[in-house]
């Protein structure tokens, strides 16, 4: 009797120990202070070279944009809107480079459930570049995204549209470096997309084989003669599965990572930025599609800032000098050039004349900005008046059609100041989900089955006296677990759900292809496991375990003498209507995977599914099962709960 409580709370303490363990882990890795420290050991010496001043020089910026999803179904205004942003945005702008970091079309069919290559998408896009020649006016480095990678067998394949229409027209990781008279700046592309390409939704994790990481290490060392590096693409690093020594390490002389994908997580991060433990910033972009989001970045003496912004939205305004304290690299950046600058510096940027930027630091009024050359603004200052703490600048800018708009950020000239970066963006960007989801899974399948054997071989449960509710669950834990059918069909399921085949089909079109929780089989190729880990998670969680505890439950109902119907009629209704209800949205939730499997992958990979199909068919004769069979067992069973609750 007591064995079942023991196992409870040894699973109670082991789980707390991953938690407490998860937590450490995580305040190791986002501890500010400790960052800053690392950071300011590896930067040895922090050379001095030209100052910010009063002319526009050593600065240039560029424009990042990302996840424009062009629709042949949804949206025409987010082809429209994207029109004039090249055609008249940019050019108030005019940005060195333009990066446009994936996700160019959308490739979803009309119900959203399906996906593949649409060349009517492409041929929009296509025309967008042309219509605006934007191509004439910049540089334009546009990459693939994963639905840019959609149903693509290989990428000499046909429908491969990104190779005829992109304005870039190069797979692959790349290095472009940007040439100024001041020095040059390294761009270096990080492709992660799947070859194959499955269709949606097995390719949301990017994967970077030893191949693609050993030419990354290559390109990462050519960065080095560069004044400065930025890398950039479409996945965020903790949705990339990568080979040692991990993506994080290999661009760590990289003053920052930007990229896209997770646009916004539907509104709850509008904002996701945060910094690698070797002082890589990694600053993802919201997306086009819904929330028009774009980013102006730029150098200005080797100082790297940003601003995200939104479409339309005038004036934009770039503080350069002093930069925010919060995304500082001192690893990379000469940080000391702020301290002995003369000059504040500020991008202002509107299709209107700019009428005024006012200046004020800590609340007080500093003046006001002159303009120096093209979109600069400057105003001299004294830096021994800010030389200890934290300070805010403010700057309010103000064209001559009466938009004004207002940015400002903490900034400090001390080497100690301790500033950090929120939790929740810090998990979602460096916490590298596929490998928590994959100890999780595991975990999960593991309780299940070390559970199911537990009361297998241990003892049948004797009751003595009234039995509470934990006595019961034992008890009726102990009949599924000595029943042959019942223990076997569990244990086959969850050893199903973790090893087995989940189904078979077309994973690209002509293509046939077998996913597994640990990975998915294509075309010759094997693509790890990552998107598969958090399905079997939701597997477990949202069919396997409640019915397993519903099958529990009706065993219980037997060992009580009662039927279907006689259940029905004298149990509580209070208790019985939810429980079944409950079953019925599981099993529901079980059906419409089976539809979801039919829309994406097509009619063979749902008859080949025994994950999904077949399972749909033997819950039910399992459901059946439950409420016909009768064997010695069971009514020793019965007769036990009688004379318990006699006594």
């Amino acid at each position: 009797m007591y064995a079942p409580r023991y196992i409870v709370r040894m699973l109670k303490v082991a789980g707390g120990l991953f938690l407490g363990l998860l937590i450490a882990l995580m305040l190791s890795k986002y501890s500010s202070s400790g960052r800053r420290a690392q950071l300011q050991a590896r930067h040895v010496a922090d050379s001095i070279g030209p100052l910010p001043g009063k002319d526009l020089s050593n600065i240039f910026w560029a424009v990042q944009v990302t996840d424009i999803h062009i629709s042949k179904f949804l949206d025409p205004t987010r082809v429209s809107e994207f029109e004039s942003f090249c055609s008249e945005s940019l050019s108030v702008i005019a940005p060195a480079l333009v990066l446009v970091t994936g996700d160019l079309t959308d490739g979803k069919t009309k119900d959203k459930l399906g996906s593949d290559q649409f060349e009517d998408e492409w041929q929009i896009y296509r025309s967008v570049l042309k219509k605006s020649r934007i191509l004439e006016k910049t540089k334009w480095i546009d990459i693939r995204g994963n639905h840019d990678s959609f149903n693509i067998a290989d990428l000499s394949s046909s429908n491969n549209y990104y190779r005829k229409y992109s304005g870039w027209q190069k797979e692959g990781s790349f290095h472009f470096v940007h040439r100024t008279p001041f020095g040059n700046y390294s761009f270096i592309c990080v492709d992660a997309t799947l070859t194959p390409g499955p269709k949606r939704p097995y390719n949301f994790f990017g994967i970077i084989n030893k191949n693609q990481m050993q030419k990354l290490s290559v390109l990462a060392t050519e960065s080095l003669h560069s004044n400065q590096s930025v890398w950039f693409g479409h996945y965020p690093t903790s949705t990339i599965v990568a080979s040692s020594p991990g993506i994080r390490a290999v661009m760590s002389s990289a003053v920052a990572y930007m990229c896209g994908h997770l646009h916004t997580l539907g509104g709850l991060a509008p904002v996701l930025h945060s910094q690698h433990q070797q002082g890589t910033l990694e600053l993802e972009l919201g997306d086009w599609m819904k929330n028009r989001r774009y980013r102006i970045f730029a150098f200005d003496h080797d100082l790297f800032s940003f601003v995200d912004l939104q479409y339309d939205e005038w004036p934009a305004i770039l503080i350069t000098n002093p930069k925010s304290a919060l995304y500082t690299n001192p690893a990379e950046e000469p940080l000391k050039r702020i301290l002995y600058s003369t000059h504040i510096r500020i991008l202002a940027i509107s299709p209107d004349p700019i009428i005024s930027v006012k200046v004020f630091i800590d609340g007080i009024v500093l003046g006001e900005a002159g303009h120096s050359s093209g979109p600069l603004y400057v105003l001299e200052w004294n830096t021994e008046n800010y030389k200890t703490g934290l300070h805010e600048i403010k700057v309010h800018v103000e064209d001559r059609a009466g938009r004004n708009q207002i940015r400002s950020h903490m900034f400090s000239l001390q080497d100690d100041v301790s500033v950090s970066f929120n939790l929740f963006p810090s998990f979602i960007l460096l916490i590298d989900h596929y490998l928590m989801a994959q100890v999780l899974f595991i975990l999960i399948v593991l309780s299940q089955l070390v559970l199911l054997f537990i009361f297998r071989i241990r003892k049948r449960t004797v009751l003595r006296g009234p039995p509470g509710y934990f006595t019961l669950a034992s008890f009726s834990m102990n009949v599924l677990s000595k029943d042959n059918t019942f223990f076997y069909s569990i244990l086959l399921l969850n050893l199903y759900t973790a090893v087995g085949p989940w189904f078979v089909g077309e994973i690209v079109d002509g293509h046939m292809g077998v996913c597994f929780a640990f990975g998915v089989v294509v075309g010759g190729h094997f693509l790890d496991g990552s998107l598969t880990y958090f399905v079997g998670i939701m597997q477990m969680l949202f069919f396997n375990i409640p019915m397993t505890a519903y099958l529990c439950w009706c065993l219980l109902l037997r060992c009580q003498g009662h039927s279907f119907v006689s259940h029905l009629r004298h149990s509580r209704k209070v208790v019985y209507v939810p429980v079944h209800f409950c079953t019925f949205l599981l099993l529901a939730w079980q059906i419409y995977s089976c539809f979801f499997l039919l829309l994406t992958y097509g009619t063979l990979a749902t008859f080949l599914s025994p994950l999904k199909l077949w399972l749909v068919v033997a819950t039910l004769v399992l459901g059946r099962k439950v409420w016909v069979f009768n064997s010695p067992a069971l009514r020793s069973y019965v007769a036990d709960l009688k004379n318990c609750r006699s006594t």
